[in-house]
């Protein structure tokens, strides 16, 4: 079962529906560019900064995701990580499914997840904290769908060492911030999450990469002629 959306929005603001949302890195961003948010997740996010609804995110968009003008999928990406598969654990692949159920909303979207589920996405755009000037790396890819495109920005040159995964971060150094990685108060300040623990931290999409996909996103909708979401 899942809660309806009679849910209030902004006055003249586009819908954002945001899938297996977490604390809500991607919907910061969204909100950013001018999005009304709305967050599902089968789980209690007590941090999610926006308007939430606890519901198995598939059935929700198969049921109300016509209701949005935008759609934001990110499918746990357990399934696709490397340091999951190299401790031997399994997680069910959501992709699949997920694009499925946006595929039947009408509606233009994008799926987020990480460089091990590249080969399941079709044609997918990566996003960097250098695109951002962000002193991090933490790269994403994005499919687009149901009508929507984006362009791959230029990447700029990895010119800065990393730190180990999960390991302190040295002077001069970005951090990877995943894992049960210590200094969660630079996580923060770096990606732009301050709300966020450390759990939130190590999955989360900077709100930078969300914002400029909602600025695209946004364009698409008016050059479309596309009216606001009843």
């Amino acid at each position: 079962m899942t809660q309806p959306t009679d849910i209030p929005r902004g006055q003249g603001q586009r819908r954002l529906l945001d899938l297996f949302c977490c604390q809500g890195g991607a919907a910061k961003g969204y909100a950013d560019a001018g999005f009304d948010v709305t967050g599902v997740d089968k789980d209690p996010q007590p941090r999610y900064p926006f308007r939430f609804v606890q519901a198995d995110a598939i059935a929700f968009v198969r049921e109300h995701g016509a209701a949005f003008d935008f759609i934001h999928a990110s499918p746990p990406c357990q399934h696709d990580s490397e340091c999951q598969r190299i401790q031997g654990n399994t997680h069910p692949d959501l992709i699949g499914p997920t694009r499925a159920a946006l595929e039947e909303t009408g509606r233009p979207w994008v799926i987020e997840n990480v460089r091990g589920a590249v080969p399941k996405l079709r044609v997918p755009v990566m996003l960097c904290g250098q695109m951002f000037g962000l002193a991090n790396y933490r790269h994403r890819f994005f499919e687009p769908g149901g009508g929507f495109t984006l362009a791959q920005p230029g990447h700029p040159a990895h010119l800065v060492p990393q730190a180990k995964m999960g390991r302190p971060v040295p002077p001069g150094h970005y951090g990877q911030f995943v894992g049960n990685f210590s200094g969660v108060p630079l996580a923060r300040q770096v990606l732009g999450v301050a709300w966020m623990n450390r759990d939130g931290i190590r999955e989360c999409i900077p709100p930078f990469y969300a914002e400029h996909i909602g600025r695209a996103a946004l364009a698409h909708l008016m050059a479309c002629g596309l009216g606001v979401a009843a």
